[in-house]
């Protein structure tokens, strides 16, 4: 079974359609990369699975649990208990600027969990040391460089211990020298296998990392495959097109 099942999605805008009819699915594990232009619907796609964008109509079950079904939501109790198996790291970092390192990783878990301050120091601490940041615990955000910023990002969407983690283009507002320290930590995640959704204009992580690529345009998803065959072999038009202008 999926882990993520999305079906006839809609969305809009007004008279604009973001999302037309979306379905596909995850499993367990998969990490899966989503490209296309921007403004084609894919941090949108990606918000409606956490519950930050209401969708219009379609289905989302995550894990066996209907977040929403054939347009109706769930009960607040349950969306709350769904939307807790996702972790999402942003693109502009979202920390609490007035907040240290550590009690930005510790706030969310201590907060809704309720956890003891001595198991959430024990998890901060493991976490910081897995991104590469051990040394900065006591740092506020505003002392940090971008790429630190997202690392500190992934790690507190960790601390809540999800099942999955959705990234929306973690990179593009990062220096081009400090997108490898953020993407290396991304690949270090894929090989402990944790399911990922990634939002992403880096092609290269795309076919190195991901066991699976989702090209999206104007709100459709127009062709899905292996990174070897997408990137090698595309079906589509506007795939090639997009290829061609990236690569």
């Amino acid at each position: 079974m999926s882990l993520i099942e999305v079906a006839k999605l809609k969305k809009a805008y007004g008279d604009i359609d973001v999302l037309k009819q979306i379905s596909f699915g995850v499993n367990k594990n998969d990490v899966v990369a989503m490209i296309g232009p921007s403004g084609s619907g894919k941090s949108t796609l990606l918000r409606s699975l956490v519950h930050l964008e209401n969708i219009d109509g379609g289905s989302i079950s995550i894990a066996g649990d209907y977040l929403v079904n054939e347009g109706i939501y769930a009960k607040p109790p349950e969306i709350k208990k769904i939307t807790a198996k996702m972790g999402m790291v942003f693109q502009h970092f979202n920390l609490f600027p007035h907040l240290t390192v550590k009690e930005n990783l510790e706030i969310a878990p201590k907060m809704v969990k309720k956890e003891l301050s001595m198991v959430l120091e024990k998890r901060s601490r493991e976490l910081l040391a897995k991104v590469g940041l051990e040394n900065r615990a006591s740092a506020y955000p505003a002392k940090l460089s971008g790429g630190q910023k997202q690392r500190v990002a992934i790690a507190r969407a960790l601390m809540m211990e999800p099942e999955i983690l959705l990234f929306d283009e973690p990179t593009s507002a990062l220096d081009p020298e400090l997108t490898g320290e953020v993407l290396q930590v991304m690949k270090d995640l894929a090989e402990e296998q944790m399911t990922m959704i990634v939002v992403t204009h880096e092609m290269g992580f795309a076919k190195e990392v991901a066991n699976k690529v989702v090209f999206m345009d104007k709100g459709e998803i127009l062709e899905t495959g292996k990174p070897n065959e997408l990137f090698d072999h595309p079906k589509n038009e506007r795939t090639k097109l997009f290829l061609q202008r990236v690569n």
